[in-house]
């Protein structure tokens, strides 16, 4: 999401006249799109402020700062940074920046406290408009930005923004507001643009992808049906590509998702299915008012219908009052779902979740040991799967040349690292066919067959 959010940002302010440089040192304008999902992101957001704030002492500035943000840190932000909205209110930004003026220069002075001097009396007046504005008042705009896309043959289509799931330990609902839906009308349309602009990969982008259309019944179509209509242009265009979603939430995943998917060679055969836990205790503190029965039909209905799926999830270890036994039976679950790739958390609170008012009683070491068991399960299961790739051919979208080696870097429909032996850097952003000849834990390699298509200009 923050880099889907990211290619709507750049044209804003390059139509501003703004030009990108990569040198910090050298730039008027400066700004972040933050997510207070993890601590350790918003910490790096505190150390680049007070940066940014030293430089004003030497030169012209403005900062601002975006992206999910939690209403504790939004109000520390506001003394800190210049400029402080939510990202739907992003096409607002040229003008805020008119209003709010240039940042003069001022002198070093050891005996006081330096700040920024500004040109525009109507500072403060600016700072309170920007505190007063609400979460998703204007997504619709948001969304109507024309992205810069920061690949030329993946990308991110963003079709839903929040959430109403409210689980215990997210910040989420909280910093981008409640569940909105995006036009299916407007959605497809990218799509479309995307397939005929010869992009591979597009994956559809959300809090809680499979609640679309909820929030608007009767208006709105359904998430199956959102991925049966594009399943049937990608049928009917003659194009090769993959598209995917994330990230679902498993009370909203419906046996009909995983039948359309099954039914479009367009629709890629890869799953994130978060479970968050493998203990129905556990699960119901976090509110995730899912059981693990409830996720075991899915799982064993997208082995029915998609046995060629990948299967990737989230765990957290450690959530309080998480207990040996309850970690023991997520580790029964990685065990008996054989996942691809799962992202493992340590649990930290958020300020403003649920569990923030708890006492976070497990230790920290215990929460390291259980992430280090967890990983090491996760490694057996993926070793596993990526074996039983040996000396199958696979079809694999290119997106990169490896640092090191004479290898490329790609991803199989089900999104298993591959590296390629090759070198022919012109085959980046094409599929083609790789026979498998070794595997790892998290990664396969193979030999180049040839180019499934001839390379598109």
């Amino acid at each position: 999401m923050n880099m889907s959010d990211t290619e709507r940002t750049k044209p804003v302010i390059e139509q501003m006249g703004y030009e990108w440089t990569d040198n910090e040192d050298e730039a008027s304008l400066v700004g972040i799109l933050a997510c207070s999902v993890r601590q350790k992101a918003i910490d790096k957001v505190y150390s680049r402020i007070h940066k940014w704030n030293k430089l004003k002492n030497k030169k012209n500035l403005i900062t601002f700062v975006t992206g999910c943000i939690l209403p504790s840190d939004k109000d520390k932000f506001l003394k800190l940074f210049d400029l402080v909205f939510p990202m739907s209110e992003l096409q607002e930004l040229p003008e805020m920046i008119r209003q709010y003026g240039v940042v003069s220069q001022v002198s070093l002075n050891p005996q006081k406290q330096n700040k920024p001097i500004y040109s525009n009396p109507r500072v403060e007046e600016v700072k309170q408009k920007t505190k007063a504005l609400k979460l998703n008042e204007h997504i619709s705009d948001f969304w109507n930005i024309n992205p810069v896309y920061e690949s030329e043959f993946e990308a991110f289509v963003p079709i839903q923004n929040g959430c109403d799931k409210f689980c215990t330990f997210c910040a989420v609902p909280y910093t981008r507001g409640r569940e909105v839906s995006r036009p299916a009308a407007e959605i497809i349309e990218e799509v479309k643009s995307l397939v005929d602009q010869n992009y591979k990969s597009i994956t559809l982008l959300g809090q809680n992808v499979n609640s679309y259309g909820l929030d608007k019944k009767g208006e709105e179509i359904s998430f199956p049906e959102l991925l049966r209509q594009i399943g049937e242009f990608g049928k009917n265009s003659g194009k090769e590509f993959w598209v995917y979603f994330t990230s679902p939430h498993p009370r909203d995943m419906t046996d009909e998702v995983i039948e359309v998917v099954s039914n479009y060679d367009c629709l890629a055969k890869q799953i994130h299915l978060p479970i968050q836990s493998g203990d129905d205790k556990l699960l119901i503190k976090m509110n995730r008012k899912h059981s693990v029965e409830k996720y075991r039909h899915i799982v064993k209905t997208i082995r029915k219908l998609i046995p060629q799926a990948t299967l990737f999830t989230d765990i957290i270890v450690g959530f309080t009052g998480e207990t040996d036994e309850q970690f023991e039976n997520t580790r029964s679950i990685m065990k008996e779902f054989k996942y691809n790739m799962a992202y493992i958390a340590q649990y930290s609170q958020r300020p403003g979740a649920v569990s923030s008012r708890w006492i976070d009683d497990v230790e920290v070491q215990t929460k390291k040991n259980r992430f280090h068991t967890l990983t090491e399960d996760l490694k057996e299961s993926s070793f596993a799967q990526n074996k039983a790739m040996l000396g199958k051919t696979f079809k694999v979208l290119v997106r990169g040349k490896e640092r090191k080696g004479e290898f490329l870097s790609g991803l199989t429909e089900g999104r298993i690292n591959v590296r390629v032996h090759s070198t022919d850097i012109d085959l980046i952003g094409q599929m083609v066919d790789v026979k498998i000849t070794s595997a790892a834990e998290f990664s396969v390699a193979g030999d180049l067959l040839k180019v499934t298509k001839s390379l598109e200009v």
